[in-house]
């Protein structure tokens, strides 16, 4: 492109934000539901589940599908879907590992029963929308990994052959170039690998905010801008603090995603990324079909830095990833939810992907923080002799993995043994990230490695290669 060109297309790619609203695309739907009354007074309970996202709401509900004569009561300290859960993408894979390539370098001699473990936990997020009513526009349509360098369709094709051979490719699919312009039609795609029906497209607030109505239907106590403060013993069980109230529980269950734990020990094991994301305005008929993408897939490109696109369902597109900004100190903060260096970014990179789509402008523009942990996938563990139960640390895919999540922390305060709790996956923990100024160096210098391995070809540095030695490297 010459300069000259180049200077106009950037222009209009900034131009493209100019009505962008900092706000998610997801929490303005008019279907909200108000939120619950805060509690303001002493409550007891058989089992206390603090956070009101995915991962509490799960929780929630299974606790109750399980015992419908167990006493739930569920605290969040703002409101239902608010944080990550109303944030994301919509991309609910059947995946607990974070993919694949992850699951098979960390627990290659189970990773066939977390895959199994993974579809039956998908078909049940399928089965429970549909027994509750939950309209939160599930589609479950799979997802492509499409290469944008010749390097990268390579690297898929050989990877599609590894998992034939070991008997992990069932309905994964390998497409060429022509193939997978077939699908959806973009210039940069050079290949591409679409599993099937391990993912599924959903609204993210509504299917948080169907579960929440779920829940009060099956007689969950739901208090909303209630914060929980501290968490002790209290005779044989335990006692969460709040601003005005107070929860006497015999048994607490904690899915408060990033934010610090109530447990201090646990707060080491994760940190906190800044995710971002575009939302278009809905596509003409004519720009439709300049695209294609009949099938409507998820689709997320095989960078280490990379983008996760979609189709909602009034045909805006979704655009979001590529950066991933963590904040010294791991503070979560309001401020760093809104990034217009990001945006540009993104715009530019949706453009460069979507040449025929120039002219359509954005809507929305936001971002919020991820919890990830040092094995990029989930971990768990029991506090104050199997009272309490956690779980967090789960990278991104949280929309499906929470449900698996919360069936882990119920049988482990069930003092259950089962398929679940007898996981290495489950019984072993991540490392902690280290104090700052290391946290910060660390996290910054593998950062720029990835970008450096992105533009030389996918090769993986010095750097890099000791991360993957000591069990800490990222495979996408």
């Amino acid at each position: 492109m010459a300069p000259s060109a180049m200077s106009r297309g950037k222009d209009n790619w900034i131009a493209s934000l100019s009505e962008a609203q900092p706000v998610p695309y997801w929490l303005e739907d008019p279907g909200k539901p108000a939120a619950e009354p805060a509690l303001t007074s002493a409550e007891t309970c058989d089992l206390l589940v603090v956070g009101g996202g995915y991962s509490g709401l799960w929780t929630a509900l299974n606790a109750k599908e399980r015992d419908p004569q167990r006493d739930v009561v569920l605290l969040e300290g703002r409101e239902v879907g608010w944080a990550a859960s109303g944030r994301n993408g919509g991309f609910c894979a059947a995946s607990l590992t974070h993919g694949l390539p992850n699951g098979l370098t960390r627990w290659p001699g189970e990773i066939h029963k977390l895959e199994e473990l993974g579809r039956r936990n998908l078909d049940g997020i399928e089965a429970a929308i549909a027994r509750h009513g939950i309209d939160c526009d599930f589609e479950r349509t799979g997802e492509i990994d499409v290469a944008t360098e010749t390097y990268q369709a390579w690297e898929l094709r050989d990877w599609h052959r590894e998992l034939q051979e070991k008997g992990l490719a069932d309905g994964i699919e390998f497409l060429d170039a022509d193939a997978v312009r077939e699908q959806v039609n973009s210039p940069t795609f050079e290949a591409g690998l679409w599993d099937r029906r391990g993912v599924a497209m959903l609204h993210p607030a509504k299917l948080a905010w169907g579960l929440k109505r779920a829940c009060l239907r099956l007689g969950v106590r739901v208090y909303e801008h209630t914060p929980a403060l501290d968490l002790k013993s209290y005779g044989a069980g335990m006692a969460v603090r709040t601003p005005y109230g107070a929860v006497r529980a015999r048994k607490v269950a904690l899915g408060t995603n990033i934010f610090p734990s109530l447990l201090r020990r646990v707060r080491s094991y994760t940190v906190p990324v800044y995710d971002y994301a575009l939302m278009t305005e809905p596509l003409t008929a004519d720009q439709l079909a300049s695209v294609g993408w009949k099938n409507r897939q998820g689709l997320g490109d095989s960078a280490n830095q990379f983008h996760y696109f979609r189709l909602s369902a009034d045909n805006r597109i979704l655009w979001g990833g590529y950066d991933a900004i963590y904040p010294y100190g791991g503070r979560v903060r309001a401020e760093y939810d809104d990034r217009p260096e990001t945006y540009a970014k993104l715009a530019g990179h949706f453009f460069t992907c979507f040449p025929q789509l120039e002219g359509v402008r954005f809507t929305h523009a936001w971002g919020g923080a991820i919890d990830t942990c040092s094995r990029f996938s989930a971990f768990f563990g029991t506090a104050h002799q199997g009272r309490v139960a956690y779980a967090a640390g789960y990278t991104g895919l949280g929309v499906g993995a929470t449900r698996f999540g919360a069936d882990v922390m119920l049988d482990l305060l069930d003092g259950e043994r089962t398929e679940r709790t007898e996981l290495e996956m489950v019984r072993k923990k991540p490392l902690p990230f280290p104090p700052e100024p290391f946290a910060w160096t660390g996290i910054a210098l593998t950062k720029w490695s990835l970008a450096r391995a992105d533009a030389h070809g996918g090769r993986r540095n010095l750097w890099l290669r000791t991360m993957d030695r000591l069990g800490l490297g990222f495979d996408s």
